[in-house]
């Protein structure tokens, strides 16, 4: 005779441990894909510093509403404000990601273990992204956090702050972990939630993408170090001609 045994959520790790698990993974879906969209858009906006100084000032006018002002400038809490709510949501995509994170001896032996006897791409590309995900609690963290706190933007102040005020080493170490765990992380949501089931096609896409990506973003990185390296201190903003 079979006896119907309840466990207690406190056995399984959290409470109500089913219904947290499948929260918790929609909304790491979630705030993954808007932060790997949000990545995509931002690294084209930047890009626009390739084409002159004059095309990346409009650009940015534009993003901080320049169109509903009557001096036609943006304004920098915009920028503050859309700075603190990607903030929030990395918050929440760490948090809900961390649950998956080994963090005993044993779950890393297991894990190298699997990776060496099993040669299973997947598996590999999760790797990577954890590896990368680690990096960016902080590096991430860092630079919006300054951009909250220092939020003016434009060809000059931008070129500034990567120059003189060596931004370039964390954009260097930022710009391909940024890149190769948003990239995997939009291949692992797809392959997830049943968007597709080619996966060894959509691999290939996410390299071509990682590729391109990280050639666009240090294209902008070079650009603004070359202009930085020719502004004289005190570096005066922008003014379009």
């Amino acid at each position: 005779m079979l006896t119907k045994y309840q466990i207690g959520g406190r056995w399984l790790g959290y409470p109500q441990s089913y219904q947290w698990s499948a929260m918790a993974d929609r909304l790491q879906s979630a705030s993954g894909v808007m932060l790997g969209l949000f990545l995509l858009l931002h690294l084209h906006f930047e890009s626009s510093i390739l084409f002159g100084k004059e095309a990346f000032y409009r650009v940015v006018q534009v993003l901080e509403g320049g169109l509903f002002t009557q001096s036609g400038h943006g304004i920098a809490i915009v920028t503050q404000m859309f700075s603190l709510f990607m903030l929030l949501v990395l918050m929440v995509h760490a948090a809900t990601a961390l649950r998956r994170f080994p963090v005993q001896l044993g779950q890393w032996r297991a894990l190298r273990n699997h990776l060496h006897l099993i040669n299973h791409q997947d598996s590999k590309l999760w790797f990577w992204q954890m590896l990368t995900g680690f990096l960016l609690f902080f590096l991430a963290s860092m630079h919006l956090v300054t951009m909250i706190t220092d939020p003016e933007i434009g060809p000059n102040l931008s070129a500034w702050r990567v120059y003189h005020a060596n931004a370039w080493v964390l954009y260097a170490l930022l710009l391909p972990a940024v890149v190769i765990h948003a990239m995997i992380g939009l291949y692992r949501v797809a392959v997830k939630w049943g968007i597709t089931t080619k996966r060894s096609g959509l691999r290939k896409v996410a390299k071509v993408l990682i590729v391109y990506f990280l050639c666009l973003g240090g294209a902008s990185l070079v650009t603004y170090l070359m202009m930085g390296s020719e502004l004289s201190v005190p570096v005066q903003p922008y003014v379009p001609h």
